[in-house]
């Protein structure tokens, strides 16, 4: 057993960016297996984790709509929202190729690949010991898939948010754009709002901030941060209350 996690119930961010190599798109199964050998460790701490997906690898609606005409925004953001669950199965088969026990919940109903979101069977699975990814955001479009994130801790009473990305933390500004922006190490839900700092779009703020559930930002590209964020190690920035 690994040393105990810092949280009883977490709900991990995985962006698409996750899903394949830096600066490429679609799925490579070798990023994937390292980010469930992360999971694995992290299922090892005892801690009940929900995942939600991100599709961007595989397809932004929001930016296929702005440049397809023949596409309605809504129909964009709809495939964008398919595109989560197809980034979902492939992270579901190698974490049970690691032994990991795991159910796909998708908040648009395909029976076929996946459970219907039920928010007290979601929430049974997690106390049984099984990670849950939930895929295609909320079900809903123009909304993203960090805003369901922050609706899942709500709803599943999640202790803290954890946001995987390819940044090391929450900067005052874009630090590939400025190499003296400088990086927080924690910072209050209020001053990431008055900053307009982009952590995660203003609406999933709102929802960790009315809720007091701390949102964690650290880069999953290195080996073990996921683990150390679990365990509440000081890595990238904090967002909290």
């Amino acid at each position: 057993m690994s040393e105990a996690s810092k949280y009883k119930r977490v709900i991990l961010k995985l962006s698409g960016e996750s899903f394949c190599r830096e600066r490429e798109s679609g799925i490579s199964m070798t990023e994937v297996a390292q980010i469930s050998q992360q999971i694995k460790d992290i299922v090892e701490t005892g801690v009940e984790l929900a995942i939600v997906c991100g599709g961007g690898n595989i397809l932004r609606g929001k930016q296929f709509s702005a440049v397809s005409a023949a596409i309605h925004p809504s129909t964009a953001h709809y495939m964008g929202m398919l595109a989560t669950v197809i980034n979902a199965l492939a992270l579901q088969d190698a974490l049970e190729n690691e032994g990991v026990p795991t159910r796909v919940q998708s908040a648009i109903r395909m029976e076929g690949v996946a459970e219907p979101f039920i928010r007290r069977r979601c929430i049974r699975h997690l106390e049984k010991g099984r990670v849950v990814i939930l895929a295609a955001g909320t079900g809903s479009p123009f909304v993203t898939t960090d805003t369901a994130a922050a609706l899942r801790a709500r709803e599943l009473g999640a202790d803290v948010l954890l946001k995987a990305t390819k940044v090391d933390g929450v900067y005052s500004e874009d630090p590939e754009k400025n190499l003296h922006a400088v990086r927080y190490t924690d910072i209050s839900f209020r001053d990431v709002l008055k900053q307009n700092l982009q952590v995660m779009d203003a609406q999933a703020i709102h929802h960790c901030m009315e809720h007091e559930i701390p949102i964690h930002v650290f880069n999953f590209g290195v080996p073990g941060n996921i683990l150390r964020a679990i365990k509440g190690k000081k890595i990238g920035t904090v967002v909290h209350a």
